[in-house]
């Protein structure tokens, strides 16, 4: 029973990208280990950019640049 953690930044990502990435993942899976899709779990996490470091700084304040 796979269990695949997704994070990004909460910016603007559309519902068929999330379903892309799902579909994708668990058929990657299936391909390479051969796991069951039926029991393959994806979660996306979606995180604001307040909440994300890189080095000393937000993504917020990194995209204002």
């Amino acid at each position: 029973m796979p269990y695949v953690n997704i994070k990004i930044t909460d910016d603007g990502v559309t519902q068929a990208e999330k379903k892309a990435l799902i579909q994708g993942t668990t058929k990657l899976l299936q391909e390479v280990l051969n796991k069951d899709p039926q029991s393959t779990f994806v979660v996306i996490d979606e995180v604001d950019t307040d909440n994300w470091g890189i080095g000393y700084e937000t993504v917020t304040e990194i995209r204002k640049g």
